[in-house]
């Protein structure tokens, strides 16, 4: 939805209610992981996104606090059954301290033109996760993807009941990563026809980057925990 005024004349508050940061690295030590949750809820994002094992931290972390917690699920490639990926999903559901789940879509599916079988594995997710009242936003590996794929398997989301599509798992090895470019961003917000939210991911480290995807109307964005003083003015 495009904002009543533009991203640069936003506060330092609001432009971080844009932001889900990522602390995602699977290299992360314990420490590292505390380090960066922290970090998100003192810039007040809107969530930190983390892997289902940091799941307890995030939990202590933000207890009281604005900032939500966003966990990925079948997460970086999205090939587990579709069985077994509502099983992770409700299983994070019943903790209760989930807001936010980010499902990788089968991106293989989805470049094979098996658009029923990618409609009913997102479905599936969806069903499981909305009685928890927990937000779903689905992720397409765009940079695997042609235009014209990303923009039906927008459409094909927001028929499965997707609260969002999501560009880019930033962990895509089948090539360049491009993630959130303007052109990724604009095929998904035109295929959604405001049925469903876009969350831009991937590659988006620049505040100038960051301010026109806002401009744009994009709703979210998955910020790398490097990047997030960067997009909000606060690295000077």
């Amino acid at each position: 939805m495009k904002p009543n005024k533009k991203a640069e004349d936003m506060t330092v508050a609001e432009l971080a209610s844009y932001i889900d940061q990522s602390v995602l690295k699977p290299e992360f030590t314990q420490a590292d992981i505390r380090r960066y949750i922290q970090e998100g809820i003192d810039y007040g994002c809107k969530t930190v996104c983390v892997n289902p094992a940091s799941l307890d931290i995030a939990s202590e972390l933000t207890r009281g606090t604005s900032t939500t917690i966003c966990v990925v699920c079948d997460f970086p490639f999205g090939l587990s059954t579709t069985a077994a990926k509502v099983l992770q999903a409700e299983a994070y559901c019943k903790r209760g301290d989930v807001a936010e789940l980010d499902i990788v879509a089968n991106f293989g599916w989805i470049r094979s033109g098996l658009w029923d079988a990618v409609r009913e594995d997102i479905k599936a997710v969806c069903d499981v996760c909305h009685p928890y009242n927990v937000i779903v936003k689905v992720i397409f590996e765009t940079d695997a993807l042609t235009l014209d794929e990303v923009a039906k398997a927008t459409d094909v989301a927001c028929e499965a009941g997707a609260d969002f599509v999501k560009s880019s798992t930033g962990f895509y090895t089948g090539g360049e990563q491009k993630g959130a470019t303007v052109e990724v961003v604009k095929t998904m917000m035109e295929a959604a026809k405001g049925r469903c939210k876009v969350k831009g991911s991937g590659c988006i480290r620049t505040r100038e980057h960051f301010l026109e995807l806002i401009d744009m109307g994009i709703d979210r964005m998955g910020i790398g925990y490097r990047s997030t003083p960067i997009v909000l003015g606060l690295d000077k």
